[in-house]
């Protein structure tokens, strides 16, 4: 029997990641816009009932950082209660809903990974909106997961993997901060840890273990520099010139919206739960940036 997957977003990193790892026994409706619209969220729920799913999957999202600091209404009506409307949604059809969370609840201030129960406190706009979304998923449905994940990349949209490599093209040095810590988190690896939460939240439908909120993201942990000099390393490896990170801080690069100091997560709820151990960071960033520049190479060729 086939799993019907209903997600939120079209081009979003998550859902294209999805879309390419679909494994077999699945299919995967991507929902988007004029049909479902998270700026106008009563479009949420005629749009989730005409996929009939088994799983919902909310992935979509306002994820301009910088941005939602002079759209807070914005950001949280499309994080916030839209993802409320997804939730009420899955209740009234009776599936599983999962939540993509974020590392932005926390303020970044632990000198540890971050459990699931400890104290949020966001010091962003989308911080605030995304912990919104996360209590509005919970008071609608009690049968939903809310993974929380950090530092995204992959091969699609813009991320920080493609803005290195598009920096080192034109530059021999490149300053990136170093008193941010966390874990880059391939999307591709997200995208098979969903596919894993949503077998389970169909098929042991009577564990509540499986339920709640629970941290995903890579193994390992670095701060940015370290994230652009693996970048850089591989980049060199394929036949790039050398390009220097030079270390700053944050406040040498300062932004409208203030980042978590402390954005490591500890996985260990959702391993003992879900059974899903996303893999070490390094590889899969460096099987990311080869592809990138596989694909780069491939362009310019044409």
């Amino acid at each position: 029997m086939t799993l019907r997957i209903a997600v939120t977003g079209w081009t979003g990193q998550v859902v294209c990641a999805m879309l390419e790892r679909v494994p077999v026994g699945v299919e995967v409706i991507a929902l988007r816009r004029p049909h479902l619209d998270l700026a106008v969220p009563k479009t949420v729920a005629p749009a989730l009932r005409s996929a009939r799913p088994d799983v919902i999957v909310n992935t979509a999202a306002y994820t301009a950082v910088d941005h939602a600091e002079s759209e807070p209404e914005l950001a949280m009506r499309v994080n916030g209660e839209a993802a409320g409307e997804a939730a009420r949604a899955a209740a009234a059809l009776g599936t599983p809903m999962i939540q993509l969370s974020t590392d932005y609840v926390f303020d970044g201030a632990l000198d540890r990974p971050y459990r699931e129960d400890d104290p949020t406190g966001p010091i962003s706009a989308y911080g605030a909106s995304k912990l919104a979304g996360e209590r509005a998923v919970a008071a609608a449905t009690d049968n939903h997961a809310i993974l929380r994940t950090a530092w995204i990349y992959s091969p699609f949209g813009n991320n920080f993997v493609k803005t290195m490599l598009r920096l080192a093209e034109t530059r021999d040095e490149i300053g990136v901060v170093t008193d941010q810590a966390g874990c880059p988190t391939s999307a591709l690896d997200i995208a098979d840890a969903i596919f894993t939460v949503a077998r389970n939240l169909t098929g042991r439908t009577g564990d509540a273990r499986l339920r709640g909120v629970f941290h995903m993201s890579a193994a390992g942990e670095a701060v940015w520099a370290d994230v652009a000099e693996a970048i850089f390393a591989e980049r060199e490896r394929q036949g790039g010139k050398p390009v220097r990170v030079k270390r700053i801080t944050t406040a040498d690069y300062p932004t409208p919206a203030r980042r978590p100091a402390n954005s490591r997560l500890d996985c260990s709820k959702l391993a003992r739960a879900h059974d899903v151990r996303l893999a070490d960071w390094q590889g899969s960033l460096q099987a990311c940036v080869a592809r990138l520049l596989k694909d780069q190479d491939r362009d310019q060729q044409r």
